[in-house]
């Protein structure tokens, strides 16, 4: 039903545009009280065997929206009414901005994939922990907030930026990340360099202790796929020696030559990050290589690619103890979040581990 909609609707609209209209859609649902539990119960079903432990939070399942989609905090109960067990909000800057010039938002639909330059679009830290602050949950998701840099802040004065949006945010957060690897902001990327990357975990890690010293909120850095080996291997054994939390694997990718893309040559060619299912098999093997690095000391969210059950099992297996998804969710529709759910307890019904936890990793263990 839903890629019907798609092909009449959505896909006659620009994305960007399609994008608002169907996220005013859930939010709007998420306010009505009858509908909003009518469709959690239809869209977003229990199962109690996926229940996840991560990051000291416990959830209903290990599946989570990445961040992009509600980057202002405006739906957070919408999308947990669609299944998903965490939200991951952002990315937030310092300073409210526009991003860049529209269009830029594309869809690669023969690759089930996207093309973003947005930039950071967003209304700012302070903006974003006063309507976190105000929320009155309806549902109760584990919310994660992503941190970025103003694009006008120079690269030199970033952990000051960076440390201001935590010191705001990390009240509100249940886990708060730092976000290094998005394309479209000048710069970002020169800061997952191991020396910037060290004095800018540590200022963060040191702000959200000092603004929200009632617990400690948990800390991770999404890196990008386009990272060489040798540089994954740096961030993994910097997030071991800082504590870090976790790392998130991966971001959107500038590549596009060796994806066999399908797609109009001239939208191939836009500039921006690249996300959905060409970024699947190096997103998974950057993870498989961070957990052979750091194995069970932190945690690895699987994020990239990522479009059915099996997907996301196969993310487990490599290491990951939670898996994100976002572009697959504009191809798919509303009913991805309970096939997601329904798969994996299935997989899991039918393999030799017990729980969930046991099958983290167990691909990597045994090659290892």
């Amino acid at each position: 039903m839903y890629k019907y909609f798609f092909r009449l609707v959505f896909k006659r609209l620009d994305p960007e545009q399609a994008h608002h209209l169907a996220f005013r859609w859930i939010r709007l649902a998420a306010r009505v009280p009858v509908l909003r539990t009518f469709l959690a119960a239809a869209l977003a079903p229990r199962h109690k065997e996926l229940r996840t432990e991560a990051l000291g939070l416990r959830m209903h399942g290990p599946f989570g929206l990445a961040a992009g989609f509600d980057k202002n905090a405006v739906g957070i109960d919408g999308m947990a009414m669609l299944g998903f067990d965490h939200v991951e909000i952002g990315t937030v800057t310092g300073e409210p901005q526009p991003g860049n010039p529209k269009r830029r938002l594309f869809r690669l639909v023969k690759d089930r994939a996207l093309i973003n330059r947005m930039g950071f679009n967003n209304d700012g830290s302070l903006r974003v922990a006063a309507r976190l602050a105000s929320r009155t949950p309806v549902f109760k998701p584990v919310v994660g907030v992503n941190i970025g840099k103003t694009k006008v802040v120079p690269e030199k004065e970033a952990v000051a930026d960076y440390v201001k949006s935590a010191e705001r945010l990390a009240p509100y957060a249940d886990y708060l990340v730092v976000n290094v690897s998005s394309p479209n902001t000048p710069g970002l990327r020169n800061l997952q360099a191991t020396e910037a990357l060290r004095p800018l975990l540590s200022a963060v890690r040191e702000a959200a202790d000092r603004t929200a010293s009632a617990r400690r909120v948990p800390l991770l850095v999404k890196i990008a796929p386009d990272l060489a080996d040798e540089d994954v291997d740096a961030v993994a054994d910097l997030a071991v020696e800082l504590g870090l939390d976790g790392i998130i694997a991966t971001n959107t990718t500038i590549a596009r030559e060796g994806l066999g893309l399908k797609s109009d040559p001239t939208l191939v060619k836009e500039t921006g990050g690249l996300s959905g299912a060409p970024l699947k098999n190096r997103s998974l093997e950057v993870l498989r290589r961070l957990y052979a690095r750091v194995g069970d000391r932190i945690t690895l969210v699987g994020v990239g690619g990522i479009e059915n059950a099996e997907d996301a099992w196969q993310r487990i297996l490599a290491g990951a103890t939670l898996v994100q998804g976002y572009s697959a969710f504009i191809y798919e529709g509303p009913f991805w979040g309970r096939a997601i759910h329904k798969g994996l307890a299935a997989r899991l019904a039918t393999s030799p581990y017990a729980t969930l936890a046991d099958a983290v990793g167990a691909d990597v263990r045994k090659t290892a």
